[in-house]
């Protein structure tokens, strides 16, 4: 988030905060289960229409909207005879491919009264990590909102395993504001703002902005929401806010019912000032939407040139190799100590590195063939932590 500093005057406060708000005309909203269905799973068809009449008014009004929707276990909780949210990835599946076709299908229905017509997006973490696949996900984005549809996103919940997931819907918001180069997140919950504890416990008071890391302390940040339907709650929200701000998009925090008001540019919920400079989209992606699939140890000289110098990683530096992988995973580059010190994308796979080690690329080449001059994390393909 951005750097803290002292705090202007309510009034010219709450006017630049409504100005970000109110001038965005690219924005990302995302809506949690607990917003969207009743307490036994099934949509609940009032909430979805506030919801998509708020957003149909910006649409009305020239705005880029894309929605990152939740709640396609909950749907499929009621018609497949589940009393609640199942723990078992299987079984979550399942819900999730009964769910996604009514979850869309009753947006579709929705919007389809404004005369806007929906495109689900479902997105897994190779969608966003992966060079091309990245680029294919922005290029689907980009010409949905250039043929003024609403692109409706979640993740594919029906082919994620548990190793190779967003996690939650609030940090794949994030990320697809990111993707997308939001002016806007809205975050949409059951709470009405980022509050210093349990709001229903006297003493605590609501947090209208958040300027800084120096803003968070001491606050009490709860787990997942109380309707048990979803897998957020206030932690994921508040590092989904870190994460967009860090890339310099502002961030709205409040209830689902106050969206239409928020949107408005009403000082209602909290409000999360973005950081000043924006990091290379992909790299920013590298950093937040993976997780690293091995780990390659480091030699001092090596630490220095990837760090010190931003340098690429040649086979010559590593004294070893940790994990499965193939080319193109994720992996992150450690110290002596052990330390992540960067993430990039491997251009070998596991299997081939150890027989590399401690060797010149020209030496490589020489014994291998030119296919083996090439780094092991090119610097453009690694960001540091």
């Amino acid at each position: 988030m951005g750097t803290r500093r002292g705090p202007p005057a309510p009034t010219a406060q709450n006017g630049r905060v409504r100005e970000a708000v109110t001038q965005a005309r690219r924005i990302v909203v995302k809506i949690g289960s607990s917003s969207l269905t009743t307490a036994t799973g099934g949509l609940d068809d009032a909430r979805v229409d506030t919801l998509v009449d708020a957003l149909a008014a910006l649409a009305a009004a020239g705005r880029e909207v894309v929605l990152v929707s939740s709640g396609a276990i909950a749907a499929g909780l009621a018609p497949l005879g589940l009393p609640r949210r199942p723990r078992d990835l299987a079984t979550q599946q399942a819900a999730a491919s009964v769910g996604q076709g009514l979850l869309i299908g009753r947006y579709a229905a929705g919007f389809a009264r404004h005369r806007l017509t929906v495109g689900q997006v479902l997105l897994t973490v190779d969608d966003v990590t992966r060079r091309a696949h990245y680029r294919n996900a922005y290029r689907t984005l980009r010409k949905l909102l250039d043929l003024r549809a609403v692109p409706i996103v979640n993740e594919n919940d029906t082919v994620a395993t548990e190793e190779i997931r967003f996690g939650d819907n609030d940090r794949l918001a994030a990320l697809v504001a990111a993707l997308v180069d939001a002016d806007l997140l809205m975050l949409l919950s059951d709470v009405d703002a980022l509050w210093t504890g349990n709001p229903t416990r006297p003493g605590s008071t609501r947090i209208t902005e958040v300027r800084g890391e120096a803003d968070l302390a001491g606050v009490d940040i709860g787990g997942a929401g109380r309707a048990g339907v979803g897998t957020g709650g206030m932690v994921t929200k508040v590092e989904a806010a870190r994460i967009a701000t860090g890339f310099g998009i502002p961030v709205v925090l409040t209830a689902a019912p106050l969206a239409g008001a928020a949107l408005a540019g009403e000082p209602v919920g909290t409000f999360f000032h973005p950081a000043r400079r924006r990091p290379a989209a992909r790299l920013f992606w590298l950093a937040h939407a993976t997780a690293p699939r091995g780990r390659l140890h480091l030699d001092p000289g090596a630490v220095q040139a990837v760090v010190g110098r931003r340098k690429s990683l040649l086979p010559a530096g590593i004294t070893a190799v940790d994990g499965t992988f193939t080319a193109g995973d994720p992996v992150d580059l450690v110290d002596v100590d052990g330390a992540s010190v960067a993430r990039g994308l491997v251009n070998y796979d596991a299997v081939e590195l150890p027989g590399l080690l401690g060797r010149s690329t020209g030496e490589l080449a020489a014994a291998l063939g030119p296919a083996y001059e090439r780094e092991v994390v090119h610097r453009d393909d690694l960001v540091l932590l």
